[in-house]
């Protein structure tokens, strides 16, 4: 059995402040527009407790344009770790495919002022499991995921 472990970080600038940014993560109905609804998957259900030890979780299927076998079953089940309005959230998750097991992540996401806006700073720690993605596809994927916190941001 094999495990390979990355990190990463990515900094991005929003116009919005750090309130509104961090409120994107914090409401229940914002953050399943902007990080479960989106191209490429069927969402099945999506659930948030946003809390320190309040768990998240969503279950959905991919469809025909990604790289795994359509209407595969994917599972993320979050908990959140540490919470400090409008300046941190930390989390744990765990990700699984038809059932299995294929990584585990510490994700730190840091909201700073910059100007008027927000530099946002997320850091993410993860091990992965025979047959995973990879912190590659990890790293883009969370890049396509502040692109639609973007949007929902309006910018």
């Amino acid at each position: 059995m094999s495990v390979t472990h990355g990190n990463f970080t990515i900094e991005r600038v929003f116009r919005s402040a750090p309130a509104r940014v961090f409120d994107a993560f914090a409401d229940p109905k914002k953050k399943r527009r902007w990080f479960a609804e989106g191209p490429g998957f069927h969402l099945d259900s999506f659930a948030m407790d946003f809390r320190v030890g309040g768990e998240e979780k969503s279950r959905f299927r991919f469809v025909a344009d990604k790289p795994i076998e359509e209407g595969t079953p994917c599972a993320n089940d979050t908990v959140y770790m540490d919470i400090v309005p409008d300046k941190r959230i930390v989390i744990a998750y765990s990700m699984s495919l038809a059932g299995s097991p294929f990584s585990v992540s510490l994700a730190t996401m840091e909201f700073h002022p910059e100007g008027e806006g927000t530099r946002l700073v997320f850091t993410e720690q993860a091990a992965f499991f025979e047959n995973a993605d990879g912190i590659e596809m990890r790293e883009q994927g969370t890049r396509e995921l502040l692109s639609q916190l973007a949007a929902e941001l309006g910018e």
